[in-house]
């Protein structure tokens, strides 16, 4: 979209029709002595095609976009069908608003019915909300939603569910009643062990699977753990493309389930903006944050679809509110739809076993190389931590400056006392030779 600004004489004149005559009198309220009293440390005006070239060099300097990059913790490489951003760019829906006037938001409403079905086939759950923030916001009301279901303030959570996750989920609920609590992961398996602080004060024991160190969770027997003192079981799920391979997790007895859907046609986009899920069992449906559609009929039987169980209001009553978002990502809410339904359920366990085949075959090949190893031993699903025999920020740094391979992300930036391991992600974009020359440089 084109930014064209106003002229002279067309700022001039709107000046003239508010009675002043000098831009600067708009801000004569604010005191001089705060006021910056120079111009802005930035370039002269340049043309159009000035700004682009200069964008392009900015972009040109972005190294990362032309090396194989075998980062993922959170955010992650892949394929995305070209229909997703071609679709998504329709005036319809690139410009909609919220719909609560469902008379004339059909479609918005529909897509969104959608997205929440999708979401309840791949979590295994019975309701899903109309999307979220980010898998972080959607974990800190998952936190909270727990709290107001079993009326218990105790929140034990898995230190291998991803780190920032859990400090935005902190973050989050910091001033409230919550004590969190954390569980140890197993120093041989990668899986939690240590449920010692679960107990009848307990609202939630949350766990990520596969978690951040890669390793799938045996969440059968944690959902048990929970169950058995009267916790609900929150699983995280930070790499969706995984639920084309794994067992949902409702089949393995969580009670609520959130996650970053931003592998499902999302860009990395340095971050964001992405789409959190949220999804959990009937029974708790009017404790569930965020938007939720449903199926309604008009006056003449026709069928349509309306915003339910949750109006406007209820985000906005402060500390009676479910929720205290009051947006969520609808856009990318559709492209993710849209991903799911043009790759079908063929397509994403397709995508899935190649995740997996390629992992496996990257973790064979590295821990062949003398003086590397897999640190842990439970099953994996495309992410791995590697031990090596020197730092890893050392060893990541020649991979990357001599070889010019992103080789993974150091755990020493998030875990103390682990400053030889990394961790390698290998999605179905990642080349077999690509995997190789990794290898050789590790070697």
């Amino acid at each position: 979209m084109r930014y064209i600004p106003n002229s002279p004489e067309e700022r001039q004149e709107m000046l003239e029709s508010i009675g002043l005559s000098d831009t600067a009198d708009l801000f004569r309220s604010i005191p001089t002595d705060i006021q910056l009293g120079r111009p802005l440390k930035i370039t002269d005006p340049l043309a159009e095609p000035e700004v682009m070239t200069a964008f392009a060099g900015m972009a040109a300097a972005n190294t990362a976009a032309s090396k194989p990059s075998f980062l993922g913790a959170g955010v992650y490489s892949h394929y995305s069908p070209t229909v997703v951003d071609h679709l998504i760019q329709r005036s319809e829906f690139f410009t909609a608003y919220t719909p609560y006037q469902p008379e004339i938001s059909q479609g918005t409403l529909q897509y969104i019915f959608e997205f929440q079905t999708l979401i309840c086939q791949l979590t295994g759950m019975e309701v899903a909300n109309a999307s979220m923030y980010d898998g972080s916001t959607a974990l800190a009301e998952a936190y909270l939603m727990a709290q107001r279901v079993t009326r218990r303030s105790k929140i034990v959570v898995a230190d291998s569910v991803h780190p920032e996750y859990r400090q935005v989920a902190r973050t989050y609920t910091q001033h409230g009643e919550l004590e969190i609590v954390e569980a140890a992961f197993d120093e041989k398996t990668g899986r939690v062990s240590n449920l010692s602080a679960l107990d009848d004060k307990t609202a939630a024991l949350v766990v990520q699977s596969p978690n951040f160190l890669g390793c799938i969770e045996n969440t059968e027997r944690l959902a048990e753990a929970a169950h058995k003192v009267g916790a609900l079981l929150v699983v995280v799920v930070a790499e969706a493309i995984s639920f084309g391979l794994l067992r949902s997790p409702g089949e393995c007895g969580a009670d609520i389930v959130v996650g970053e859907g931003q592998s499902f046609g999302i860009p990395m986009s340095f971050g964001g903006p992405h789409v959190g899920l949220f999804a959990t069992q009937e029974k708790f449906i009017r404790q569930m944050p965020g938007r939720l559609c449903g199926i309604a009929q008009d006056k003449d039987g026709n069928r349509g679809f309306v915003l339910t169980l949750s109006t406007r209001e209820q985000h906005i009553r402060r500390e009676k509110a479910t929720s205290n978002i009051c947006t969520n990502q609808g856009l990318i809410a559709l492209a993710a739809t849209i991903y799911i339904e043009t790759m079908g359920k063929k397509g994403l366990q397709e995508v899935a076993a190649q995740n997996a085949q390629k992992a496996s075959y990257a973790a064979r090949k590295i821990s062949e190389v003398p003086g590397f190893e897999i640190a842990f031993s439970a099953p994996t699903f495309n992410e791995f931590v590697v031990r090596g025999p020197r730092p890893a920020t050392e060893v990541l740094d020649v991979v990357r400056n001599k070889h010019g391979i992103i080789g993974g992300l150091p755990l020493s930036r998030y875990f103390d006392g682990r400053p030889n391991e990394f961790l390698v992600c290998v999605t179905e974009t990642m080349p077999r030779e690509s995997i190789d020359k990794l290898v050789e440089a590790l070697a």
